[in-house]
């Protein structure tokens, strides 16, 4: 007689832990920003819920010709993106699979420039989408609150226009970091220009200077060889 019951109590918590995961809130944003060297390939995984939205994009901000090969696979192990000698990139990838996602980047064509490279990851989740819906469905009973709901309904507004000031803000902090890869990309590419410009003026200055001695000197065999055949 226990056997139905254990059943019944294992099945109950098998639904708990489905339920649980299915509103479990997705990870939080990821940033980062490494090196990846000469003749090298880098891979980093990701674990993302089911039914969410990912985000990635990435930045090569150093490196000579600024570009990299990038793969996304999925947690199932299939190819969803690849890409050869881009130096950006925005993918998103609705819904997730739950699981780990791969993301790799390939310097291995380059035998000698190490690159740097910034990715980002931002995670949405399609439980808050649907949350929104159903509140403006819910608008109508709003409508016909109650005087001594009034109250209920502000503070409910009250968290809905603090969400929304949340939201904003974590894309301004995503954005912010979007610009600051690509300043670093193009604080990186003019100091390598200035090294290259500061080599090869250094360069034709020195050759300048020995083309004039060459010439000075020439003359001034020229002469002393005609004034000896004078004598």
């Amino acid at each position: 007689m226990a056997a139905p019951w254990l059943w019944l109590l294992a099945l109950g918590a098998g639904l708990a832990a489905a339920a649980a995961a299915a509103a479990a809130p997705p990870p939080p944003d990821a940033e980062v920003t490494f090196v990846l060297p000469a003749g090298r390939r880098e891979c980093f995984y990701q674990s993302a819920p089911a039914n969410a939205s990912l985000e990635a994009e990435y930045q090569v901000i150093g490196g000579a010709g600024l570009d990299v090969d990038f793969s996304l696979e999925s947690p199932s192990g299939r190819l969803l993106v690849s890409e050869s000698r881009r130096s950006d990139g925005v993918h998103t990838v609705e819904p997730t699979e739950p699981g780990d996602y791969r993301l790799c980047f390939d310097n291995s064509f380059s035998t000698i420039s190490e690159k740097l490279v910034f990715f980002e990851l931002i995670f949405d989740s399609a439980q808050e989408e649907e949350e929104e819906e159903e509140e403006e469905e819910g608008d109508a009973w709003v409508e016909a609150a109650e005087p001594e709901d009034a109250l209920d309904v502000k503070i409910e507004d009250i968290k809905e226009s603090i969400e929304t000031m949340r939201g904003r803000l974590e894309r301004s902090i995503q954005m912010q970091a979007l610009l600051r890869a690509f300043e670093a990309r193009d604080r990186n590419l003019q100091e390598s220009n200035l090294g290259r410009v500061t080599f090869w003026s250094a360069f034709n200055l020195g050759l300048l200077l020995l083309v004039a001695f060459l010439q000075v000197y020439t003359l001034k065999s020229l002469f002393e060889d005609r004034r000896a055949l004078r004598t």
